[in-house]
């Protein structure tokens, strides 16, 4: 069905057994194992190596996925207790996307391997929320209070485990990647953060109930969720799935062997007697006398961690999170990439449950736009755009329009004269250059922050503020070099100079084009790439622009 396969969090226990599966079931022909360490993934690979063999080609791989690659294989806390090095990763996190995507490892990896599927089994919302931004605001208060003087460094590693920034560029690099390297279908195993508990979970990772910080995980899991149904409704991209676990995930074996608890110890102790009303809460394990090494039985639970026999029979026990084995995971998985309906897929519940357009709000739409068109009359200025609904590109799109709508009246009257003969490029922009002077809107645009570049490409009309570029910190100042204005122009300047109206023109013979299919055609034709309405509305052209210049469309 498909030939490569890359397991994100290949070597847990989810991606361990969707890799059988895999192999069982669909016959790849190439299996890329990720995970954190090297190691794990090189052990991984043996274990499946030895169970079916060296038919299939298994490569393991391993890194951080949030960082850049030359910092995948550095511990988080290594690296951030590097003042260069939290400063680089601040820019990537905070600044331009395509500076962060060129050295991200997850995008290195998908460039590297192209994959046709992705199974990530990353448990991405523990991973964040155990970045504990809760003790990162603690650490930042008390610096601000006086208390220690680490606030910058404070102030950086806070700022550097919020979930959400994270969030937004993982799933931007997931998109931008699997797009460049033609991935076909992308299913994440996900998590509730609470094994499918409420509010009242009792299991906690402080005295809170309940935990902040569990909390937080299920803010970030659900986050990520919202993140990939966005994702799946974007054109171009590969199939979204995402199956999420409410219950407990177990178990790979049990088995008897030294551990540690919460606080790293791994010692059994002789106790003390406590007397008095000082309780010093951290005493030195040297002060105390070792009777034996913590050697229990436990159930390892992969990467949930180990259980002993009480932990495991309560947090299973029926009406506590119970658990789910990771091969009915897998399952639903694979049936997932087979293009079943299992009715297990997140992002396929959330199609079906939101509220679409409708009918009548269709009907509605054009009372609006009759009323708003009678209101307009009536006004002394037009109503065109304030540059409050982004991006910049629709206000400078909107005032083009009205330019060349002042101009020619019609689309029609963009491509042909009024004898019936073709207009050229040439010949419209010398209709536009002749009708700018008298245009009633010349002062609108620069009003609201939209320069105008002028037929001649030399003057340039302004108001007091201008939206593009956007002012970035304290800077009031940009150089206006010609390569600038052109950048900023295409972006948010309304450009009236030769080859801007030759495209509008190119634009206008193609939605010409399309009316007249659309009346040969009937409702066959009526796709996005149809201008549908009858008069010049600019609105109208601006989101044909849209739908088929910039992708800017949905799917559903």
């Amino acid at each position: 069905m498909y030939n490569t396969y890359l397991l994100l969090g290949g070597a847990g226990l989810v991606g361990t057994q969707v890799c059988r599966q895999l192999i069982q079931k669909l016959s790849p022909k190439k299996i890329i194992v990720a995970s954190l360490t090297q190691q794990e993934a090189v052990e991984a690979v043996a274990r499946i190596q030895t169970e079916f063999g060296k038919s299939i080609e298994i490569v393991p791989a391993s890194g951080n996925l949030f960082v850049p690659t030359a910092l995948a294989h550095t511990n988080r806390n290594t690296f951030m207790e590097d003042p260069t090095q939290r400063a680089a990763l601040m820019d990537l996190l905070y600044g331009e996307f395509e500076e962060a995507f060129a050295v991200n490892h997850l995008a290195h990896l998908v460039a590297t391997y192209k994959p046709d599927v992705i199974v990530d089994c990353v448990n991405t919302a523990t991973g964040l929320s155990y970045q504990n931004v809760f003790d990162g605001a603690r650490k930042v208060l008390q610096s601000a209070q006086g208390k220690t003087d680490n606030l910058i460094p404070d102030i950086e590693k806070f700022l550097l485990s919020q979930s959400v920034p994270q969030l937004i560029r993982h799933v931007r690099i997931v998109h931008r990647a699997t797009v460049e390297n033609d991935t076909k279908v992308y299913i994440k195993v996900g998590t509730t953060g609470t094994g499918g508990m409420g509010l009242n979970i009792p299991y906690t990772h402080s005295e809170d109930k309940p935990s902040k910080q569990l909390l937080a995980k299920t803010e970030a899991a659900f986050g990520h969720t919202g993140l990939l149904f966005l994702l799946a409704r974007t054109p171009g991209g590969p199939i979204v799935k995402e199956v999420k676990p409410a219950a407990m995930i177990g178990y790979r074996a049990v088995k008897t062997i030294p551990v540690k608890d919460k606080n790293g110890n791994d010692k059994i102790f002789t106790p003390k007697a406590f007397t008095g009303s000082k309780l010093n809460l951290r005493e030195s394990p040297e002060t105390y006398t070792q009777t034996a090494d913590l050697k229990v039985s436990v159930v390892d639970t992969g990467e949930n961690g180990l259980f002993t026999r009480g932990e495991f029979a309560a947090i299973t026990a029926l009406g506590q999170m119970e658990y789910v084995t990771p091969e009915e995971i897998a399952a639903v998985v694979l049936r997932e990439i087979r293009g079943a309906s299992t009715g297990q897929d997140i992002i396929s519940a959330l199609d079906s449950a939101v509220l679409n357009p409708s009918y009548k709000a269709g009907l509605l739409r054009s009372v609006a736009m009759a009323d708003l068109a009678e209101a307009e009359a009536e006004a002394e200025l037009p109503s065109i755009a304030l540059g409050r609904l982004g991006p910049p590109a629709l206000s400078k799109l909107l005032f083009e329009a009205h330019f060349l709508k002042e101009a020619c009246g019609s689309l029609t009257g963009m491509t042909q004269h009024a004898d019936g003969q073709p207009m050229s490029a040439d010949e419209l922009f010398k209709k536009l250059e002749s009708h700018v002077d008298g245009a009633s809107i010349l002062n609108i645009a620069p009003s609201v922050g939209i320069p105008i570049i002028l037929p001649n490409g030399e003057t340039i009309l302004r108001g007091p503020s201008i939206n593009v570029p956007e002012v970035r910190g304290h800077d009031t100042y940009a150089n206006a070099t010609p390569k600038n204005i052109n950048k900023w122009a295409a972006k948010g300047w309304v450009d009236l100079r030769f080859p801007n109206i030759q495209q509008w023109h190119s634009r206008a013979e193609s939605m010409v084009n399309a009316r007249f299919a659309l009346r040969d055609a009937g409702s066959a034709a009526a796709n996005r790439r149809s201008y549908l309405p009858d008069i010049f509305e600019i609105g109208e052209v601006v989101a044909w622009i849209f739908n088929n210049e910039l992708d800017g469309h949905r799917i559903e």
